[in-house]
């Protein structure tokens, strides 16, 4: 008597940011792989165009809102469960000041910096994934899954007006590292994906000319996925098919 067909559920990834960017790109990726989605950002707009877009590959859930609001993230842990449990988090979602202000100083220094935006930057950067990772985790757990933060080089180099950024990517990558030693059946990774043409970086008045798309960087990030490495901090521009990078 033959077996009968073992039917799998595709595995589930959850990714803050992700309506654009490199949160876009990775969704993009992870759904040509076939991996089902609960994406988050907060513009609403750009999350329905990102879903309707990643809908026509995989099953995907869209739920716009702030990664700071502790019912959001009970909502995109809940939505993750209700697709069989998250195998993956990414935590992509950040802000380069902690202010939507056209009228803010992009990169303050840090004898300038106002505190409500500096507060907001570490809780957007720092607490917000520290949040929803501890809500996700029993799902990577029971998936030996893995955490995916996206980090900078700002977090190890001394860049004038980085310093807010700088500081919470910095705490981001201590916190990843803590994280990997207390659950070694879970991997952490830490990625420095270099100089990306996004938004963000054009915020912060970089030169965006031979800079590339985060859809040349996303390769070697799902590298890692791929091959399940070792949990650490890494750089996109030293792991396999890495396009070259920039600062921040």
């Amino acid at each position: 008597m033959t077996n009968a067909p073992q039917h799998h559920t595709p595995p589930v990834a959850l990714i803050t940011g992700a309506s654009r960017g490199l949160g876009l790109a990775l969704a993009r990726a992870l759904a040509a792989e076939g991996w089902q989605l609960v994406i988050t950002a907060r513009d609403g707009a750009e999350l329905s165009a990102a879903e309707a877009e990643l809908a026509a590959v995989t099953k995907v859930t869209a739920l716009a809102g702030s990664v700071v609001d502790d019912a959001h993230r009970e909502r995109l842990a809940e939505a993750s469960a209700a697709l069989g449990g998250a195998a993956l988090l990414v935590n992509n979602a950040g802000t380069l000041n902690g202010s939507d202000s056209a009228a803010a100083e992009p990169l303050p220094r840090l004898a300038d910096f106002p505190l409500p935006g500096l507060l907001e930057t570490f809780e957007v950067n720092v607490l917000a994934p520290i949040a929803l990772t501890q809500l996700v985790l029993p799902q990577l757990r029971a998936h030996t899954g893995a955490v995916l933060n996206i980090s900078s080089d700002a977090a190890v180099e001394a860049y004038r007006g980085w310093g807010g950024y700088g500081a919470s990517k910095a705490a981001l990558d201590q916190a990843s590292a803590v994280l990997a030693r207390e659950e070694p059946d879970v991997r952490v990774w830490a990625v420095d994906p270099g100089g990306m043409r996004t938004r963000m970086l054009a915020q912060a008045g970089e030169d965006l000319a031979g800079v590339p798309l985060p859809e040349e960087v996303a390769p070697s990030l799902l590298g890692l996925v791929r091959d399940r490495a070792d949990s650490g901090r890494y750089r996109a521009a030293d792991l396999p098919a890495a396009s070259a990078s920039g600062a921040r």
